[in-house]
């Protein structure tokens, strides 16, 4: 495991900070339970700056792919991941509970030890769908079988106990 970047946010900001690397997949732990496998790995550029009202922001931005689990056939899906968040650094709890009401800004409040893994992390889990499957009819989910007709298929206007009947039929 490498080493975790850890800032000030407040002097990266100040500093007009500015930082590029590339995480490999593996040590995304939070996000393993998501995961099809952990291959690969995603870029990340993150920097800070003072807008003209004095007001401080970090900029992260989140390029790559990995691979999920379609929720449907537990199969592996490919997401492609072109992120781009911008976070207002706030510097008491107060100023949090004021800004938090406002839907247009995302918020954190500043830390003298900001974990930028920690925070692609979680802009990851936020970004990412509640679940994650093929489009329509793309799965290769298996099928129940029957002895004699090979794979059996419900067409949409199907009553649902229609298959059943056919099977106790045909049985």
């Amino acid at each position: 495991m490498s080493a975790r970047f850890v800032i000030n946010s407040l002097d990266f900001v100040n500093g007009s900070g500015r930082h590029c690397d590339t995480i490999p997949i593996l040590e995304l732990v939070r996000l393993h339970d998501w995961l099809f496998d952990n291959q690969g790995s995603l870029i990340y550029e993150l920097s800070g700056y003072v807008d003209k009202n004095d007001k401080l922001y970090l900029l992260l931005k989140i390029n790559g792919a990995m691979n999920l689990s379609c929720q449907r056939c537990l199969n592996k899906l490919t997401h492609t991941f072109d992120l781009q968040t911008i976070l207002l650094l706030v510097k008491s709890e107060e100023d949090l509970d004021l800004v938090d009401g406002d839907d247009s800004v995302d918020a954190i409040l500043a830390t003298s030890e900001l974990d930028v893994i920690d925070l692609i992390e979680e802009e990851i889990i936020l970004s990412l769908s509640i679940s994650s499957r093929h489009p329509e009819g793309k799965c290769n989910s298996n099928l129940p079988r029957t002895h004699k007709t090979g794979f059996t298929e419900r067409s949409e206007s199907a009553h649902p106990f229609a298959v059943l009947a056919n099977f106790k039929k045909t049985n």
